[in-house]
């Protein structure tokens, strides 16, 4: 069965905004395509709203749009018609809407240049982002409640990749994105996120299917571990042909 309109757009404001996510997602069966591909394109807007415009008014309204229609969702009510929310609304429950509405408020950070005031206010910000969003997927395609704190730690490691990957950019755009920059910082926080991927062996495969998107994580990290200096340098990437081996081989083994 083919993907309604909705479903294509929300496909392409993946595609065009979350590379790694999309490439995931394509790797994963149809079923799974149909709730990632509405998650991750409500992430892509959300994310990119304090980005699109320099008046701090402006993306708080932004930001509110999607608080609204997730409140909208949460409480039962018809939401209103859009091309991601519409789909969200197919599977979204209460509860997984209003965690969504927590990611939303995190990212009410993204709009000013304030620093983070230390290592335990950056671990909130990462999971209530990246860990929210990637644990409402793994809700909604079946995982079970008694995985969710070994999901979100495996998350987390995951969510500190891709920050790594992301510092250089959000310095240049003004952000003070670490508490501490430090490479001894960066490589000690990255040496316990690669510990914390070991939390992936207690999960089932709908848990470790949404994970697939961060297939590039062990690499990154143990990239920063190693070589911090490449933090800055914005040099943690693979070449695309290896990326694509590596997700292959993620997909089989069902392992990041």
């Amino acid at each position: 069965m083919g993907f309604d309109a909705d479903l294509n757009a929300c496909a392409a404001l993946v595609h065009q905004g979350d590379a790694d996510r999309f490439a995931a997602t394509m790797a994963s069966p149809v079923d799974a395509r149909r709730v990632l591909f509405p998650l991750y394109a409500f992430n892509v807007e959300v994310s990119r709203a304090p980005w699109v415009t320099q008046e701090p008014m402006i993306a708080e309204m932004r930001l509110q749009w999607w608080r609204d229609a997730l409140e909208e969702i949460a409480e039962g009510r018809v939401p209103r018609r859009h091309e991601v929310v519409t789909p969200l609304a197919g599977f979204l429950d209460s509860a997984q809407a209003r965690t969504l509405d927590d990611l939303i408020e995190a990212r009410r950070w993204d709009i000013g240049s304030e620093a983070f005031e230390d290592e335990a206010a950056l671990w909130r910000y990462l999971d209530a982002t990246t860990g929210s969003l990637l644990w409402t997927a793994a809700q909604a395609l079946g995982a079970g409640a008694a995985e969710e704190a070994a999901f979100r730690k495996t998350a987390r490691a995951v969510a500190l990749a891709n920050w790594m990957q992301a510092l250089p950019e959000l310095e240049a755009r003004g952000k003070r994105p670490m508490h501490d920059g430090r490479p001894e910082t960066l490589a000690d926080l990255a040496t316990g996120a690669l510990q914390d991927l070991k939390a992936q062996r207690h999960l089932g495969r709908p848990a470790r299917l949404v994970l697939l998107s961060g297939w590039r994580a062990r690499r990154v990290l143990r990239r920063v571990i190693h070589q911090p200096g490449r933090v800055a340098r914005g040099d943690l990437t693979d070449a695309a042909v290896l990326r694509s081996l590596t997700l292959i081989l993620a997909r089989l083994t069902c392992r990041i």
